[in-house]
């Protein structure tokens, strides 16, 4: 399975996160402990929502979708 992910920063609420991954845990915990460079800043995280796609191709379209300005609009308000 492949997951997009919304995280949210605990420390600002206003910050979100948007990215893809096989292993949606493992993620959680690389942005938890600093290692992922764009969001070591804002941590801890954690996950808004996540929606599971089997094909990897369907991921990244809908992960591109989130970040675009139509698709942030649409994760506000729906998700």
């Amino acid at each position: 399975m492949n997951y997009v992910y919304i995280l949210r920063s605990k420390s600002n609420s206003e910050r979100f996160y948007i990215g893809v991954t096989r292993d949606l845990r493992e993620r959680l915990a690389r942005h938890n402990a600093g290692e992922v460079s764009h969001t070591s800043k804002y941590g801890p995280w954690e996950i808004r929502t996540y929606t599971a796609f089997s094909d990897e191709g369907q991921a990244f379209a809908f992960e591109r979708y989130l970040k675009s300005g139509s698709g942030r609009a649409f994760a506000k308000k729906r998700l």
